[in-house]
């Protein structure tokens, strides 16, 4: 019967930086990580394409906060003791360089998650800390101050104090409600949008660094870049839209109508102005040869399309009929929405353990003594950028904290 300090279900980015910092916090710690799958760290591999996007540059908590759809106001005080700012010096302390890229994600200078990876690994190494692969615990008890988890293999591990971090994974959310926590059903967040649209799947590749999405008929709107792909939309402002609007599109089983405005620093007045000096000044030119306003030659025969305009018609040709319905295709096309798809492998849920069930002056249950979470079990998720991540982070570092705490008070007296 394997016997431990700390045991940490999952291997991955909240269950390896609690096992690191608890580690170097009181070195004599019994720790390990049991992982259900055959390695531990996947998301860490491939967030980012490969590149591991650690962390975000806005250092502010207060403006931290503002990128979690679920949990910000509970990350606030968190966040002060260690947030983005001090998960950059962390990973620098431990040689792994950083760069901060102009829209303010975190990467290893490298370009490479396994920087990321190999640290964990060295740290986990330095300090002898036991991983335990393909172990899939199937029951937890408490007997006394003693927490014994039973695995499927037929191991039997013990700990005076546990961390689930688990993930979305809904067995381990469905053992935590037998133990007498609330829970909220996990449902999709960060996912594209499907639009059955042949000729706009053929502007796969166009992106606006600029634009507005709306949910018609629900106070959803977010601003951000967009990109046009094979299936439909993505980029920021969707994946925005799909992290504030989860539960909200979930409930519509991902079928609503969608607005979207390509130009909103653009107005009506100003296109208006720009199609009446076209008729003026080119009046023989053909409109649906002569993008405007930055749009590619691709989108804007699309566009043209959407409005009406025939191949041959002449700026000459147009009015205020024309130049409505070309604005109405820029700032106030609509499309149906008719599914979704999970962004880049990066699968991140909204749900999972009821926030007032946990003390967030140490990620700490409140029903239940010494015992953690940390990472995506908890109903906390932010958009993308790195601030999923963060969250992972900080979550860890308070745990270990608190266990280091505790384990060097008890050994103390």
């Amino acid at each position: 019967m394997p016997e431990f300090d700390f045991v940490i279900v999952g291997g991955g980015a909240a269950g390896f930086f609690a096992a690191i910092n608890a580690a170097q916090m009181a070195p004599t710690l019994k720790i390990a990580i049991i992982e259900r799958s055959k390695e531990g760290l996947q998301k860490v591999r491939i967030s980012g394409g490969g590149r591991c996007n650690v962390t975000n540059a806005i250092q502010k908590p207060e403006e931290l906060i503002k990128y979690y759809p679920r949990g910000g106001s509970e990350l606030h005080k968190p966040f002060i003791q260690f947030g983005s700012k001090e998960t950059y010096s962390w990973f620098e302390k431990h040689q792994v360089k950083l760069k901060i890229e102009a829209d303010g994600r975190v990467f290893p200078e490298s370009n490479l998650s396994d920087s990321i990876i190999s640290c964990f690994k060295k740290e986990i190494a330095k300090y002898n800390i036991s991983i335990f692969y393909s172990e899939k615990i199937i029951n937890i008890l408490k007997k006394r101050n003693l927490y014994e988890l039973e695995a499927e293999s037929g191991k039997t591990f013990t700990s005076n104090y546990l961390m689930l971090a688990t993930g979305s994974d809904k067995p381990m959310v469905d053992k935590t409600k037998q133990m007498g926590l609330e829970t909220i059903e996990a449902v999709p967040s960060l996912f594209t949008f499907h639009i059955q649209d042949k000729t706009l799947h053929e502007l796969s590749g166009t992106s606006f660094q600029k634009s507005t999405a709306t949910v018609v008929g629900e106070q959803l709107s977010q601003d951000g870049p967009l990109l046009v792909t094979h299936w439909g939309f993505s980029g920021p402002s969707i994946l925005k839209l799909s992290a504030w609007g989860a539960r909200i599109l979930n409930h519509k089983n991902y079928t609503f109508d969608l607005k979207l405005n390509f130009l909103p620093d653009i107005s009506e007045e100003k296109k208006t102005e720009t199609f009446k000096n076209q008729s003026v000044l080119n009046p023989k030119k053909a409109v649906i040869a002569n993008p405007e306003f930055g749009i590619s030659q691709k989108f804007w025969r699309y566009v043209c399309d959407k409005a009406g305009i025939s191949e041959f018609q002449k700026w000459a040709e147009t009015g205020r009929k024309q130049w409505r319905a070309l604005d109405q295709a820029l700032s106030h096309a609509s499309y149906q929405v008719s599914g979704k798809s999970t962004f880049k492998e990066e699968f991140v849920t909204a749900g999972g353990i009821d926030l007032k069930e946990i003390n967030f002056e140490n990620f700490e249950s409140k029903k239940i003594e010494n015992l953690f979470f940390a990472g995506e079990i908890l109903n906390i998720d932010g958009v993308t950028g790195g601030f999923n991540f963060q969250s992972a982070w900080t979550g860890a570092w308070h745990v270990a904290n608190c266990v280091a705490s505790r384990f060097r008070d008890k050994t103390t007296k």
